[in-house]
């Protein structure tokens, strides 16, 4: 019955959020956040500086991807691949900015945008989360990037599904809001060992990173370790991605705090 016991608050331990920043959750409760911004991908692109615009014009929170070229700028770019908005067989992360310029998206009038020039067109009201991708130089990533807002006078927070980027965010900026992203691991084709898949999918390295806030995939929902720390701890939580107001009800049935969409447009705000 002790070991029991012991197992049991071990596993509180290692699963509990941070807690902290609940009343900065308000600009992104109150809007829904456009996924890459508004596009439809014929005349306005994803993650381009039109779709950025047309999201902040509409009043929506916006959320964005940041990789780093070898050239040591941040992008903004979701897949990390350039194949399918691109159709250049490379990943992101082991092009030059110059050479990235000399490809583009389905638009062709459109080219990847720097992360600086994001920051520029929108308007400092708009609520940001920023994904640091997992893959690449991550820590280098994520630094610059918190070197490129600490002007930044508008609201923002930063996630990553790699939780060495969110513990690095926690052991060197701890007033930046922080989140984990996640999903059921074991639902997907990765090579990730059935350790790695268990920890990540139930949320194991929180012990370390402390997020602010959980983004799950929100098909995911059910899943227990993230349905118990929401529940017990009343973590801050994100749904990803919404595709429709099917969706969009089922994830407010579900409890979730801030909604994350793409392909429609939602009615009305959060």
């Amino acid at each position: 019955m002790i070991i029991i016991v012991v197992l049991l608050l071990l596993y509180l331990y290692l699963i509990k959020p941070s807690g902290k920043h609940k009343s900065d959750f308000k600009p992104y409760e109150e809007r829904y956040i456009a996924h890459r911004g508004l596009f439809n991908n014929k005349d306005i692109t994803e993650n381009s500086l039109a779709a950025f615009k047309k999201a902040s014009n509409q009043g929506f929170g916006i959320e964005l991807d940041v990789q780093l070229t070898t050239d040591n700028k941040l992008v903004v770019y979701h897949d990390a691949s350039l194949k399918r908005i691109s159709g250049i067989d490379k990943l992101v992360y082991d092009c030059s900015y110059e050479e990235l310029q000399g490809y583009h998206l389905l638009n062709e009038d459109e080219r990847i945008p720097l992360f600086e020039e994001v920051l520029e067109v929108i308007d400092p009201l708009t609520p940001l989360i920023i994904e640091i991708k997992p893959d690449g130089r991550y820590l280098e990533t994520v630094k610059r990037t918190v070197d490129a807002l600490k002007d930044y006078q508008g609201i923002y927070c930063l996630e990553s599904f790699n939780p060495f980027v969110v513990k690095w965010l926690k052991d060197n900026h701890p007033e930046i809001i922080r989140g984990q992203l996640a999903y059921n691991h074991f639902m997907d084709e990765s090579q990730r060992s059935i350790l790695a898949k268990f920890a990540l999918t139930n949320l194991l390295f929180n012990f370390m990173t402390r997020p602010d806030f959980i983004a799950y995939d929100h098909h995911h929902a059910s899943s227990f370790t993230y349905h118990l720390l929401r529940k017990l701890f009343k973590t801050e939580n994100v749904a990803w991605t919404i595709k429709s107001e099917k969706e969009l009800k089922d994830a407010k049935h579900n409890g979730y705090d801030i909604m994350i969409f793409d392909s429609f447009m939602p009615k009305g705000s959060n």
